[in-house]
This record gives C-alpha cells, structure tokens and sequence, in this order.
C-alpha cells in the first residue's frame, strides 16, 4: 500500500511517501513558511539530492496541492497520479481519553481532536489543518489519525492520576497523558525482535532523548507509566522545557519577577532545560564543547540530564517490577553516547552493564549494546515514527476500523 504520512505544524506541512509492506521511503520533503513571505518546498525522491522550490503557500490547502504536485511531476514525481495514494496517515499530537489507538478520519473523529485543542494548543489546530487540507485535495482516500498520547491510554489510574481534587478530572480531564507515543511503541517493538522474544514476556522502558524527551515503562507491551504529562512539559529536563519542579515556583517567579501567564510559560517551555541551567544552548552537541572547553555549567546541565534519565528508569524498574532492556532512541538517544553511558551509569546493582567499546562513538545505529554479564540489555534503536504511522494506516485502512467509542 502506497501511504503518504503528514505531520502538519503551524507554518509547515512535513511529508513522506511510503510504500508501507517494504518500508521503502518513495519521497520525503517538507512545505515551510506556509502562510509567510518566502515560502518553499524542498524535497527529495527515494536517493537522489533534495531539491528547493520557491513557491507561493498562503495556506496548508495550497500547501498540500503543491505537495501532491511534486509527487506527480514528471521531474521530480514518484507517481502518476493521485489515484496510486492508496491512504494518509496524520500525525496527530493530542487525542485525549476517547482514543486508545489510531483511528480512521470521520467528522466525529475531528470533532474529537477539536475538543482536544485545549490540551495541546500549540499542536492539535495545525494537525487539523492538515487533515482538511488533505480531505480538499484528495477527496475518497482514506485519512488516519494516529495519536501520539494513544500508546499511554493503557496506564491505569493510579499511575496516570494527580492528587488534585478529583472534581478538577471529572470537569477538565487533569490527568497524565504522556507523549511521543508512537516512537516508544515502535521501539519497544524493535527490541522485542532484537531480543528474539515475544514483547507480552518483556519489561523494557524507552528512552526517546530529543530536545524533548520522554521515558515509558512498557511492561508485556503495554505502556504502564510515562515521564510526560497532561503536557510535554513534564518528566526529565529537556532542551528548553524545565520538567519536573515543585509546583510552588510558578507562582513564587510570577510574584517576583512580575510575570503573567504568557511570561511564566515563555520561561518554563522556552528558557528553561539545559538551555537554561548552561546559559549556553539547548543543543548538546554545544554543551559537550562548552564542557570541555572549561564551562562547568554547560557540564552541569548534561550531568542534570542523565541523572534524571537514571532516576526514571531506576523508577521504571520498580513499577514493572524488574527490568529487561533499556532503550535509547530520538536525536541525542541516538547520536550521543556520552549520554547513554552517562544515563546507565551506576546501574549495574540492577544488571544493567553499558559496553563501553560498542557504545563509543556509535551514532544512529541499531545495536545491542549491553556488556557481558548485564542481564538487561541496553539496546541503540533508531526510531521510524514516520514508518509506524505508514504502517498503522495501513493497519487501520485494511480493517477499515475506528477506535472511538
């Protein structure tokens, strides 16, 4: 099945082409600026050089018939026509309660999302927006919505609520909803297969370290806790988001530096992290330089970092009751293995055991990279949310299911 996957923002439109059975990515590119002055298209079929395409996007519907355009072109296309795009799958960010898993796209599905909106403000109206603007342009394909708080619906209350007057649940739905649903799902998947075991036997908790990141405790492949929270705000510092921190100090900063509820929020979603702690960057290639280079502050923040990392899946652990891998997956999951190293380290009384001669150095490759003698793996797998989103669509499309109740 040919699936297009969409991860619509508020000024962009990213897109990949699959053909879902293989994997194989057909084409990829993205429509940025939509909406603004120098507007473009850049993208780039199956192994071959990107190409960069001034065009005039004053919408996410011109923006998709552009997309569409490209994939058709005799020049740069993959296709035909748009009869050989068998589905859309759209990343969508924030689904709620009412969806435990992707969902065909209805009206009361959009309904659904809509009523989202105040979870995630920043993210479910361009997800929409995308969703419409593919239902514009190819009118008859089947759309999906896979959510990325779907794999966590499986938490139970005592792990997913606050203990805040319950009546705040009851009326505005306050609870732990937890995030990058999709990229723990596939990654505790992936390491069932690296395992060679069946994913209902295993305790695993996923690390997805990006300039946001999240941790899961996915016991017999289910989600039973996540860092995250009713938003992404919550779990390990990050790259500009503060995580965990007494409740107190919100107000505390208001009162004293004179802040309303956009400046609180500017500060503990932009100015915070490892951004704020090193007052050098939120990217931790730049720390690591600045670290060696003498700043004990940039040090602090990556020392901050993996000592939450540790505390959570130490945590993990003992809400599953054992441990039998440990994943890292995502930008600096991935790519950083300072990090790794650092994130496992003085686990070894849980049979945790890092090699230091596979993980150093390694970058983007999936890998078991678990010392002799740990009796929990810790695994490097790059994360595909593009491909689970492809292959969830199919899944969804070919059943021709729904997941609203």
């Amino acid at each position: 099945m040919k699936v297009l996957v969409i991860n619509a923002g508020s000024s962009s439109l990213k897109y990949q082409f699959f053909e879902s059975k293989t994997g194989e990515v057909l084409a990829k590119g993205s429509a940025e600026r939509i909406g603004l002055d120098d507007s473009s298209i850049i993208h780039a079929r199956n192994g071959e050089d990107k190409v960069t395409l001034d065009l005039d996007l004053p919408d996410h519907k011109e923006a998709m018939e552009q997309v569409l355009a490209m994939l058709t072109s005799s020049k740069y296309g993959v296709i035909h026509s748009m009869m050989e795009i068998d589905a859309v799958g759209h990343r969508v960010v924030h689904g709620g309660e009412k969806f435990s898993g992707s969902a065909l796209i209805t009206p009361s599905v959009k309904a659904a999302i809509r009523v989202c909106i105040p979870l995630a403000p920043l993210h479910n109206p361009p997800n929409l927006t995308g969703i419409e603007a593919c239902e514009a342009a190819m009118p008859g394909v089947p759309q999906v919505a896979v959510f990325d708080t779907a794999f966590h619906q499986t938490m139970i209350p005592r792990a997913y609520m606050y203990a805040l007057p319950y009546e705040l649940y009851d009326e505005y739905r306050i609870r732990r909803y937890g995030f990058h649903g999709t990229s723990h799902r596939y990654v505790a998947e992936r390491a069932a297969e690296m395992l060679g075991r069946p994913l209902e036997e295993l305790k695993i908790v996923t690390c997805h370290l990006g300039n946001g990141s999240s941790i899961a405790a996915v016991k017999h492949g289910k989600c039973i806790d996540t860092s995250m929270g009713l938003t992404p705000l919550a779990g390990i510092c990050m790259g500009t988001r503060c995580g965990d921190i007494d409740p107190a100090i919100v107000t505390f900063l208001m009162e004293k530096e004179g802040l309303d509820m956009k400046g609180i929020n500017s500060v503990l979603n932009k100015k915070s992290g490892v951004l704020g702690v090193s007052g050098v960057s939120s990217d931790f290639r730049d720390l690591e330089d600045a670290a060696e280079h003498g700043n004990d502050r940039a040090r602090l923040a990556m020392d901050m970092f993996c000592y939450q990392c540790r505390k959570y899946i130490g945590a993990y652990a003992a809400a599953m009751g054992g441990i039998d891998a440990v994943v890292f997956t995502a930008g600096i999951g991935e790519n950083n293995w300072n990090i790794r190293r650092d994130s496992v380290a003085e686990l070894e009384y849980m049979g945790i055991r890092i090699d230091e001669g596979k993980n150093k150095g390694l970058r983007g490759v999936q890998m078991d990279l678990s010392a002799p003698g740990s009796t929990a793996s810790v695994l490097l797998i790059p994360t595909n949310e593009e491909l689970a989103i492809a292959r969830e669509t199919e899944r969804i499309v070919s059943s021709g299911s729904a997941t609203v109740e």
